[in-house]
């Protein structure tokens, strides 16, 4: 039996990331995936939702081309062509990960990875020998454990990505990002849909008052929020589903066709062998160092399973430092700017500290905000809605976070996130050209607010 250097179980954007990486520095690598290459995120989650999310975007521009000028004819959203899109993108990056197995020489094992020992994993009836582990199995949805949950038509996030036929009107139990792009995609198709959530709609980790902004803009997309319902059970009533929760008045409830539980998600790492092997873990998650690494020396962690950052750009991030550390480097992860990006509409994005952390961490700050309203390019778009929020600490001057409700929320967040991984100032972004007319300038302009004073946007 020939071994390995490296053995990565999951094939998701941390796995299929770290096993790349660690070809690149000269490792022999074995991937274990039990289902499609790219793991929730590029199957059923960031992929497809954001493919659905474009074609949204078409039909909201379409249904206002004549404010441009422009003249077209009937405007009609078909949700199987939409979903034929959306399998065809995943499919075509499915097959590009296939294909950086094959390029980077990766032996892809198709079944259930069981760790026998810090050197030995089985897959099914295979054994292979490795010198390093790499556990990126993910994570899975969590939902809440309430009377009427398995009822036809109450949905979870992969359920509702297979619909053929627009509900007319929709639940979502939850307001989690996922919860909220969903409801904002359902709603644009012309889905009748209710948010029901226990605490305020904030999108955290988002800073607070971004996520104020965006909750009272709801109602202007149709979206209904019920905010301080502890859902207690779903309820069968005729041709539709009742959500329901006790208040003080008696038993509350909000119908619909469909019901989306968009409760969140809890790291999957069962059927591992964990416990045996004395990996550490907390409530189903693994415990790590600062390299990654687990209790058992030479096997190390990333992603969901983690119970942390559950972001795919965290778990690729990851996957590149365990590779490093698993080739005999010793990296420390750094999460000191993870981007948060909700691809609602308007977008949503977040780096770095938020006003009510600086605050509450009595760290000398100052805020400085500049409103898309006076954006050039904003503008000339028709997108003005929104605003860039910069705080940053009031003696060096240095970027803590940046915080953006706005066109291209999505884009504009790298520019925070690079500003505060390299410890850049206002002023450093301030004597930055930027282009023009283009939206980064609102960032330009937020950063002048921190110092003289915005150009285009008069002192409060």
């Amino acid at each position: 039996m020939s071994e390995k250097d490296v053995v990565v179980i999951g094939g998701g954007p941390g796995g299929y990331v770290a096993a790349i990486h660690a070809a690149h520095l000269g490792a022999q690598v074995a991937l274990i995936e039990k289902d499609r290459l790219g793991g929730t995120c590029l199957n059923w989650g960031c992929i497809p939702t954001k493919a659905l999310v474009r074609s949204v975007e078409v039909l909201l521009e379409a249904k206002r081309a004549n404010e441009f000028g422009i003249e077209i004819g009937s405007i009609k959203a078909d949700l199987p062509r939409i979903m034929a899109r959306k399998r065809g993108i995943v499919d075509r990056l499915v097959g590009g990960v296939e294909q950086l197995m094959k390029a980077n020489k990766i032996s892809v094992h198709r079944g259930t990875g069981r760790i026998l020992s810090p050197r030995l994993v089985r897959v099914d009836d295979t054994e292979i020998a490795t010198r390093r582990i790499i556990i990126a199995t993910g994570s899975e949805s969590a939902p809440l454990p309430i009377e009427g949950a398995n009822l036809p038509g109450v949905l979870a996030t992969d359920d509702i990505l297979q619909l053929e036929e627009l509900p007319e009107s929709l639940v979502v139990i939850g307001g989690s990002h996922v919860g909220a792009e969903f409801a904002s995609i359902f709603s644009a198709l012309g889905t009748k849909t209710t948010i029901v959530k226990r605490r305020p709609l904030l999108l955290e980790p988002v800073d607070e008052e971004i996520g104020r902004r965006f909750a009272q803009g709801l109602s202007k997309q149709g979206i209904r929020v019920i905010i301080g319902a502890a859902v207690k059970a779903i309820k069968k009533e005729g041709a539709l589903l009742k959500v329901v929760w006790d208040t003080p008045e008696g038993e509350q409830g909000v119908e619909g066709q469909a019901v989306l539980m968009a409760t969140g998600r809890r790291p999957y790492s069962e059927g591992l062998g964990l416990s045996e092997l004395g990996v550490k873990m907390e409530r189903g998650a693994i415990e790590v160092n600062e390299r990654l690494e687990t209790a058992v020396e030479g096997v190390y962690a990333i992603g969901d399973v983690l119970g942390k950052h559950m972001l795919a750009h965290v778990a690729s991030y990851e996957g590149e430092i365990a590779a490093e550390n698993a080739m005999g480097g010793g990296r420390q992860a750094d999460y000191r700017a993870v981007p948060t990006c909700v691809f609602t509409f308007p977008v949503v994005a977040g780096v770095g500290m938020t006003e009510k952390e600086a605050k509450e961490g009595d760290i000398p700050h100052k805020v400085s905000k500049f409103p898309f309203l006076a954006c050039g390019r904003a503008v000339a778009m028709d997108e003005t809605a929104g605003i860039v929020k910069m705080i940053c600490h009031a003696e060096s001057g240095k970027v803590l976070g940046l915080h953006v409700m706005g066109p291209h929320a999505d884009d504009l967040i790298a520019e925070g996130a690079l500003a505060v991984q390299l410890g850049a100032t206002a002023r450093d972004i301030a004597h930055t050209i930027h282009a023009h007319p283009t939206l980064p300038e609102a960032v330009h302009e937020a950063a002048l607010g921190q110092l003289e004073g915005s150009i285009h946007f008069g002192r409060a």
